[in-house]
């Protein structure tokens, strides 16, 4: 395209060149003509003027006859050709401002105004691009604070869980370390007061003889000593279910025998306790028989009130 450009610029310039000759030209020869014309004129006049005045006049009229059948502009002081040569001068001159100013000058405003066209659409493509991203990094923020929300809801419920379980098996332990030091208290306890079953036997025993006023042989004295921490009372003969049996000394393995054959029961559990004295507490799951000593003692003495 420019390499064409050029070539019509230099064809319109020779173009121009050209005809700025040839105006050149037509003025040359117009110019020498016409006063070669008023210098034949005048001699005519001045032989006219020799032979009289109507000769000189009549030359004149010649003369101004002859100037307008030739060209119609000289009255005017216009050169046609010389007008010509300028005419197609300035058609070539509007066709090479054309060609080399308005065309370049048009294209380049058009390539501007597209450049400045591509950046407003890219100016908003920016904008609106900024915005999702602006948008997008909101969502993100707020996904982040929603999700570190619950990681600390999670935390807190999680510490509450596990504060609960070491509440909890603390006081499992606490519980079980009491349990076994009241196990180990009670076997202690039945310990010692199975070390005090003699001692209390031979009490009895020595009571026993001196109220029948007659010593009794060691049979008799074995059978008064267990129906003495062993007998089981009436009232709780055949009981059925689970049987708590409390005495006031442990008993041996063969007065527990005893002790479950006449109540019947299959599941019993031993326990002692001896604020009872002496006799036996049955406990089942609907009745309780107290056959204590503490009990009868309590029954003589509201008896003898």
């Amino acid at each position: 395209m420019k390499h064409i450009n050029r070539k019509a610029i230099l064809l319109l310039l020779v173009a121009l060149v050209a005809s700025f000759s040839l105006a050149m030209a037509v003025s040359a020869q117009e110019t020498p003509a016409s006063e070669g014309e008023e210098p034949a004129a005048a001699v005519e006049g001045e032989a006219a003027g020799e032979h009289g005045t109507e000769a000189a006049a009549e030359g004149e009229a010649a003369v101004e006859e002859a100037e307008p059948a030739t060209n119609p502009l000289t009255p005017l002081g216009i050169n046609a050709g010389f007008l010509l040569a300028q005419i197609v001068n300035f058609l070539l001159i509007f066709a090479l401002l054309t060609l080399v100013l308005w065309r370049p000058l048009v294209n380049m405003l058009d390539s501007r105004g597209a450049k400045i066209q591509k950046g407003l659409e890219d100016a908003a493509a920016a904008a609106n691009a900024r915005r999702n991203a602006e948008a997008d990094a909101a969502k993100i923020i707020d996904d982040a604070k929603r999700q570190a929300a619950n990681l600390v809801e999670e935390a807190r419920v999680r510490g509450e869980e596990v504060a609960k379980q070491a509440t909890a098996g603390a006081a499992e332990e606490a519980e079980k370390v009491r349990a076994e030091a009241r196990s180990r208290a009670d076997e202690e306890m039945n310990r010692r007061l199975a070390d005090m079953r003699g001692q209390v036997a031979a009490i009895s025993v020595a009571m026993a003889e001196r109220l029948i006023g007659a010593s009794m042989d060691e049979k008799r004295q074995q059978a008064l000593v267990s129906d003495f921490f062993g007998k089981v009372p009436e009232g709780a003969l055949n009981m059925s279910g689970n049987v708590e049996v409390v005495s006031a000394m442990p008993l041996t393995d063969a007065e527990k025998s005893k002790v479950q054959k006449e109540l019947g029961a299959k599941d019993v559990n031993y326990s002692v306790d001896p604020n009872i004295l002496g006799g036996l507490i049955v406990r089942s799951e609907d009745k309780v028989v107290d056959g204590s000593v503490r009990n009868s003692l309590g029954d003589l003495a509201s008896r003898l009130r």
